[in-house]
């Protein structure tokens, strides 16, 4: 029996999600957090993941080109073509919700990608990129000492906690 059928009962439909893809040859590092309504492509073995990497909703890799759409039915000689590119997201990167992250991109260590971005070119280790096309905007301890006095320690508080902590330091 496979891991799947093993441990049915006690996955999610996200886990089994994952494991499939896995099976599929998608290579995913330790302590990686991915949220709900992701794609990862239809080649998932050529998507590499490190460790403590999140993935938020909406988030999508792609890695193959979906214009050779186009080519196959202009060029007889393309009827066949595809092509591919592999994406890899280094260690200790967030990914913002509904990223698109586009074939042959690597994602460096220690990276932020903003909400709705659209990833066409690799980007650096420690750099913030957003925007459509995704640009850098600032390094990561740039953006770290912009919002040093916004940061507010919840992380392993309970919700009531969070929410008391939260409301006595954000201004009405």
């Amino acid at each position: 029996m496979g891991l799947l059928s093993t441990l049915k009962w006690k996955l999610t439909p996200a886990d089994k999600k994952l494991a499939i893809l896995k099976k599929g040859g998608l290579t995913i590092g330790r302590g990686c957090e991915i949220l709900n309504g992701y794609e990862l492509g239809s080649e998932p073995w050529l998507v590499t993941i490190g460790d403590n990497v999140r993935i938020t909703g909406g988030v999508k890799i792609t890695t193959h080109d979906g214009g050779c759409w186009v080519l196959r039915h202009k060029y007889p000689e393309l009827a066949d073509c595809d092509r591919f590119g592999r994406v890899t997201i280094g260690d200790n990167c967030h990914i913002g919700m509904n990223a698109m992250i586009l074939p042959g991109v690597t994602i460096g260590r220690d990276c932020i990608v903003g909400a709705c971005a659209v990833v066409t070119h690799d980007v650096p280790d420690g750099t913030v990129v957003a925007g459509v096309p995704a640009r850098p905007i600032c390094t990561v301890e740039e953006y770290r000492d912009k919002h040093a006095h916004e940061l507010l320690m919840t992380k392993h508080m309970s919700r009531d906690e969070k929410r008391a902590h939260v409301e006595t330091h954000l201004p009405k």
